[in-house]
């Protein structure tokens, strides 16, 4: 008898684990919980009609889709996004987040959708030459709070580095000449400067090819697969690329020709 009740209870612990996978959860609930920021452009932003869109978002609609469920847009920082993701208040999260070493000892993430690198940005009448980071030693160079490039920038020495809650903000005091510079996402750049009407630029790329991957919690190896397929789906049969060009003009899961 007792043989049997733990040969029941085994396969109980065997249909929890099964039943624990993410994919399970998000099918059964009916909704994929995707985080976003909002306010970084052209990834995800409110319309004239404050209703969400961007490039990410009408990704995450597209995932969703697939995966049969509806999509759940939640609304975060970008400085406390991938705590929540680790908290488990979110099942993915969709901000063009760039796949790390140190990440990736906390998520799994997707097969990579966007590639792009840092670049710089300047005043449209700048006549200082900034090719590298190095070149801003004794300057002050602006960032996004949290992002990738404030840890990249604050590796140089020398380089005063102003964070800021997103891009309106540097492009702003940039413009104004509060700072010498700014650095983002190549792929972000030329619609920020382009909606922010300023006296800026493009500058010079700098640093090493980004891959940006969807990040969820590790050991869901079901939904990895069905994301991937997703992803990958979108990607053989068009979808994404008629979504990469309507808002960026090119074939986003490309290396950008510059840095090849």
């Amino acid at each position: 008898m007792r043989k049997f009740l733990a040969v029941l209870a085994l396969a109980g612990l065997s249909t929890t684990t099964l039943a624990a996978d993410l994919l399970d959860t998000v099918q059964a609930r009916g909704t994929l919980k995707i985080a976003t920021e909002g306010t970084y452009p052209p990834f995800s932003f409110k319309d004239k009609q404050q209703q969400l869109t961007g490039f990410d978002v009408e990704i995450g609609r597209e995932i969703a889709r697939r995966l049969k469920v509806k999509p759940e847009f939640v609304q975060s920082e970008w400085s406390g996004m991938l705590a929540g993701l680790q908290a488990g208040k979110y099942d993915i999260a969709l901000n063009q987040v760039s796949v790390t070493p140190q990440r990736q000892q906390i998520f799994d993430f997707s097969v990579p959708y966007t590639i792009s690198s840092a670049q710089l940005v300047v005043r449209k009448n700048e006549t200082r030459v900034f090719r590298s980071l190095d070149d801003l030693k004794g300057k002050k160079l602006g960032v996004g709070q949290g992002s990738n490039y404030a840890d990249m920038a604050k590796k140089v020495d020398g380089v005063e580095v102003k964070t800021y809650p997103g891009a309106p903000e540097y492009l702003q005091d940039l413009a104004t000449g509060r700072i010498d510079a700014a650095l983002n996402d190549s792929l972000m750049i030329p619609f920020s400067i382009k909606e922010s009407r300023l006296p800026v630029k493009a500058g010079a790329p700098v640093g090493d090819l980004t891959t940006m991957a969807v990040p969820f919690a590790r050991g869901n190896p079901k939904f990895k697969t069905a994301v991937d397929a997703a992803l990958n789906g979108m990607k053989k049969d068009g979808t994404f690329r008629t979504l990469s060009v309507k808002w960026f003009g090119i074939d986003v899961s490309k290396a950008p020709a510059h840095k090849k």
